[in-house]
């Protein structure tokens, strides 16, 4: 505290500082300061203009309290407010302190004449004696999650000297309210009244209500504001304001005649809406803290306030003291869907203890015949959650209430365009919404750029409820599905060049909504147009967001009204973008192709040139996935003609890559490079995101995922890795799980099995496999249970592994060589060779008929493998000959991997054959070649077998014959 001193006024132009009173006027009237404001002012006027710094400041005023800098930048802020148009006088010395500047006239303090109140005062109300120091109840002590509030709360009423808390109802705002009055209630001597306003319908009996809380007798007097306010006089006294929303007019005269009237008066009020009086200082109550939607484990979960608080009234309620994992999860849940509104949350408890949290979670959507019961001693409106909604909208106007109600219609916010457009008019919008924000019924959304609001979900279930008790929700529908179809088609118009991030944005953000706009267009009494043409304006949407499987089943849903006439560029798009959610979800063979086919005969009959290419780029890799490579290559010259037509750079691009993994499939690996190092020297283009939406990446990531294959293959292993692991961090940052999925199939988890590096392949196949659950592709997921099964043959684990793997390729359309192989070495593994043999021819006899043959040279060294039997003494020529022509394949192939493989089988045959010299020469050469990927397996095993044949040490050789590469 200041060191007291003689009563004295300071004055300077307009502005007295009155020490005696403690108290702030400004043109003789008094101005609202809390009393810790009233204390650093009185530090600081008393330094005569000197700097008081920032330590010696909070010494003086918080003697032997720990206090924080910006507990003392509110009550700097709450001074200069208070000196209004003479701010400039409180001066800030960055880093050091604060003076007050101006020449300051000193006088002895008088009495100066109190504000004029009315124009004949009436005399004094008595003040009955008061049987209790304080009618302020006692808190319950589990106010979870309030901490920081609680004391944010402390430091506002000490630098303002009215705080209002507002939010919506059920946020807890009388329960911090009270809490906040209790702990500070030391401050005001114990003087410190609730005024609970909520049983009051007569806007005309607030004062009277508030005179009788605080013991005053009026007698026959009328009582005011002013009354009540003279009655209170100088003493310190704290008020509670509570419930001020449906007499807000009468509860700010008497808040505004108190301050003005009483220096040593403090009121925390609350209210869905401000008091808007001046000196008020606004607390909007935050909701409970919430887990994100990805936190999963149970110590994610109980550090937020909304579970606690969830588990708290449940645990409480039965016999069960805990709940496990599975159980928090869905209280996390249902927390979420209540936006973390306290009184919500208490009432969704309480069902729990007897319904179960999987039935609560269920049914929520019918949350007021749910949520009903609530605390039997709370006010009538906080006993059920219609109760607690009914009573905020029957204090709204009639055009208010209309607006909420049409508002209910948006599932993911709107913009005042969107409100205007569902309302049906444009007067007065903006006020009545303004209204609405202000009253704690909508929400300024904060996450979204460019003027967005939106109603927490059970304020919008309420809303959407009354709209349909009005008869509303048909109109409402049609304006809102019409709308987000205008407003779907004007983004895609203007933000054609825009990078995919930015232009799919909006749509993210609206993705509710044109659910809802579907769900209402085809449905009886809906307008089937409206929603095919919406279903084609959002494909891009649903594939860039890697909702495949919902974009699959939107597009058949629209096609399936056939008798609504479709525009050729409409059915285009449509046929386009379900052969790509086939592909990638269920791999329907004729329904793939004929829905591409259509989509392709329906852009060259437009000479549609872009769409042209998404369905040959599609046809391409429907083929190449299946294995069929000599039917993709006419697609792959055909979108290089096409790219060549348009000569648009990115067309040429995404004509070069495919070139070169149609090339590097046949097994052309030098060309192939030759390809893939043109297209990642090029710049990406501008429009690179023009592909986004139906390659699910931008042109460059399978161009740099397959230069990672042709390098592994051409004997550069640690670049490939690093390759690989580059492109799978740029698409996890951009977070495109088919993209994702893309480099971990064919790059990360393809070359860490090939090279051996089983760590690397097991998180990328647990990676996969998660995605693919996640977003329901059953194409991902067949993939990713092939490489389980392959992980667990590398492992060893030749049994489990060949089950799971011979089971998944069984559910394949085609079977990757790379995992036939892979069952083969599994199938050898338990002993099982005739089978494993059989894989392996079976699979270099389909290479013939499909072109697919960058695997040959494998197949024909473990082949070989399994021909030759080290153990026996016999030397067969058929395995020699295997070994022979898988060298002679990868050597033409350029496939410097695939030809140290065989070569070092076939050097093992030699060594067998006591050809050790010959062996030497063999393999020399062949791993000289190498100029990195020293770590790998091969070239560990090679290196080891070179230092023993340059050795002459024979003794080491026969350990060649124990493993199988």
């Amino acid at each position: 505290m200041p060191a007291q001193g003689p009563a004295l006024v300071y004055a300077c132009g307009q502005c007295e500082i009155d020490l005696g009173r403690r108290e702030l006027r400004s043109e003789a009237a008094a101005v609202p300061l809390g009393g810790r404001a009233f204390d650093i002012l009185e530090v600081l006027i008393r330094s005569d203009g000197k700097l008081v710094t920032k330590d010696d400041l909070m010494h003086r005023v918080w003697a032997g309290a720990i206090v924080e800098e910006n507990t003392l930048q509110v009550y700097i802020s709450a001074i200069r407010k208070a000196l209004g148009p003479d701010r400039a006088l409180l001066k800030t010395v960055s880093g050091r302190g604060y003076q007050m500047l101006g020449a300051w006239a000193l006088r002895p303090a008088g009495d100066p004449p109190a504000p004029a109140l009315a124009s004949t005062p009436a005399p004094l109300p008595l003040r009955r004696a008061q049987t209790v120091p304080t009618n302020l109840p006692l808190v319950s002590p589990d106010l979870l999650g309030r901490v920081a509030s609680v004391q944010h709360l402390r430091d506002l009423i000490a630098a303002h000297r009215v705080v209002t808390l507002t939010g919506p109802g059920g946020i807890g705002k009388t329960r911090l309210a009270l809490q906040v009055a209790r702990d500070i209630l030391p401050r005001f001597d114990g003087d410190g009244w609730l005024v609970d306003l909520a049983a009051i319908s007569d806007p005309a009996l607030v004062p009277s209500a508030a005179g009788a809380v605080l013991g005053l007798m009026f007698g026959d007097e009328p009582v005011s504001p002013d009354t009540v306010a003279r009655a209170i006089g100088p003493k310190r006294v704290l008020l509670v304001l509570d419930n001020c929303e449906h007499v807000i007019e009468s509860a700010a005269l008497l808040a505004e005649a108190i301050v003005r009237a009483c220096p040593g008066a403090a009121i925390l009020a609350t209210s869905r809406e401000l008091l808007r009086i001046d000196g008020e200082h606004a607390f909007r109550v935050p909701p409970l803290d919430l887990p994100d939607a990805d936190a999963t484990t149970p110590e994610d979960l109980l550090r937020h306030s909304a579970v606690q608080l969830f588990i708290a009234r449940m645990t409480a309620s039965r016999t069960t003291a805990t709940l496990d994992a599975h159980e928090l999860a869905l209280a996390a849940a249902i927390c979420r869907r209540l936006d973390g509104i306290p009184l919500a949350i208490e009432f969704a408890a309480a069902r729990a203890t007897t319904l179960g949290l999987e039935a609560v979670l269920s049914r929520l959507d019918e949350r007021f015949k749910l949520l009903t019961i609530g605390r039997r001693t709370a006010l009538p409106r906080h006993q059920t959650l219609r109760a607690t909604l009914d009573w905020s909208y029957e204090l709204l106007p009639e055009p208010e209430q209309t607006l909420l109600r049409f508002l209910g219609i948006f599932m993911a916010g709107f913009s005042l365009a969107a409100a205007s457009a569902v309302i049906g008019r444009t007067d007065q919008i903006l006020d009545n919404l303004g209204a609405l924000v202000v009253k704690s019924l909508v929400v300024v959304d904060g996450r979204a750029p460019g003027g967005r609001w939106r109603l927490l979900e059970t304020t919008r279930a309420y809303a959407l409820e009354k709209l349909k008790e009005r008869g509303e929700l048909p109109i409402a529908a049609e304006r809102h599905a019409t709308f987000v179809l205008d407003r779907i088609t004007q983004l895609g118009a203007a933000a054609a060049l825009q990078p995919v991030s930015e232009r799919m944005e909006p749509h993210v953000r609206g993705l509710d909504d044109v659910r809802a706009a579907l769900d209402w267009a085809f449905s009886p009494g809906g307008d089937a147009a409206v929603g095919i043409a919406l279903t084609a304006a959002f494909t891009p949407a649903w594939l860039h967001l890697s909702l495949l499987v919902e974009c699959r089943e939107r597009i058949t849903q629209a096609l399936a009204h056939r008798q609504t006439q479709i525009s050729p560029a409409l059915d285009m798009r449509l046929h386009i973008a379900l052969g790509l959610s086939l592909v990638f979800t269920t791999g329907l063979v004729a329904q793939t192709e004929a829905a591409l086919a259509k989509g392709l005969e329906r852009a060259e009959a437009l000479d549609d040139l872009d769409n042209q290419l998404a369905a040959l780029w599609t046809l391409w890799f429907y083929h190449m996935t299946s294995g069929e490579l000599r039917a993709a290559e006419p697609f792959a010259t055909r979108v290089k003609a096409t790219a060549s037509s348009s000569g648009v750079a990115s067309d040429l691009l995404l004509a070069g890559q495919i070139v070169a993994a149609t090339l590097h499939y046949q097994g052309s690996q030098q060309e192939a490079r030759r390809y893939l190092d043109r297209v990642e020297a090029s710049s990406p283009p501008p429009n690179d995101g023009r592909y986004a939406t139906w390659i699910l990446s931008d042109v460059q990531l399978p161009a740099r995922t397959m230069l990672a294959r042709v390098r592994l293959l051409q004997g550069f292993p640690d670049q490939a890795a690093q390759d690989a692991q580059a492109s799978f961090g740029q698409e996890l940052a951009r977070r495109r799980p088919v993209a994702i999925c893309t480099v971990l199939r064919y790059g990360v988890c393809a070359i860490a099995l090939t090279t051996g590096d089983i760590a690397t392949a097991a998180w990328s196949v647990a990676m996969l496999r998660d995605l693919a659950a996640r977003h329901g592709s059953a194409f991902w997921a067949r993939i990713a249970r092939c490489l389980e099964g392959a992980l667990l043959i590398k492992r060893g684990e030749f049994a489990a592994g060949t089950e799971l793997l011979n089971a998944a390729l069984a559910k394949v359309r085609n079977q990757p060589p790379d995992m036939l192989a892979i069952l083969a070495e599994g199938a050898a593994g338990i002993g099982r060779h005739a089978d494993a043999l059989a894989t392996v021819e079976q699979r270099i006899a389909r290479s013939g008929s499909t072109g697919e043959q960058w695997y040959d040279p494998e197949l024909h060294r473990i082949k070989g493998e399994l021909l030759w039997q080290p153990a026996t003494d016999a030397f067969d020529a058929p395995a020699e000959a295997c070994f022979q022509t898988a060298i002679a394949l990868a050597r033409a192939q350029g496939a410097l991997l695939w030809e140290l493989k065989a070569v070092l089988a076939l050097v093992r045959l030699r060594i067998r054959q006591n050809r050790a010299p010959e062996a030497y020469e063999t393999l020399a050469p062949v791993y000289d070649r190498f100029t990195e990927g020293f770590g790998i397996t091969e070239l560990r095993f090679a290196r080891t077998l070179l230092d023993a044949l340059r050795a002459g040490d024979a003794s080491t050789l026969p350990e060649v014959f124990a493993r199988r590469l």
